[in-house]
């Protein structure tokens, strides 16, 4: 719940951070252990950590001041998705693996294919051809 919080702030307030980083290469190794701790730390060291250790070195890609390269990343719809998705955690590398993430990888590829007009030689319906296909 904690991390829901950080993360509806963060992108309530992103407009107030700088876009680009203000760091110099070998930032972070200042900041952590020189060797990976022996005993976990406690959750709020690690959360305290988010701001103090990766923030500096983040590219606010979500900010609405970000204008470079191309735009991407989540949207609110798209964060939720991720969120489910990770949480279920199903891998969906064959119809065996995960029925439900596999079926709905195919309609949606027709659906986008039948958006951007594709034949219908290349949608997973089309039973004649067994088109098909994945977004990588």
């Amino acid at each position: 719940k904690e991390m829901v919080d950080y993360i509806a702030d963060y992108l309530q307030n992103i407009r107030k951070r700088r876009v680009f980083p203000d760091v110099s290469p070998g930032y972070m190794r200042a900041l952590v252990p020189e060797s990976a701790p022996e005993k976990g730390e406690e959750w709020s060291e690690i959360f305290r950590d988010v701001e103090r250790v990766i923030m500096p070195g983040i590219t606010h890609w979500q900010s609405p001041h970000m204008h470079a390269y191309f735009p991407a990343l989540n949207s609110f719809p798209s964060l939720l998705g991720d969120m489910l998705a990770d949480a279920i955690g199903c891998l969906g590398f064959t119809w065996a693996s995960s029925p439900a993430c596999t079926e709905l990888e195919t309609i949606t590829m027709d659906w986008l294919g039948k958006m951007i007009g594709l034949p219908t030689e290349f949608q997973h319906s089309n039973e004649q051809t067994l088109g098909g296909g994945v977004i990588q």
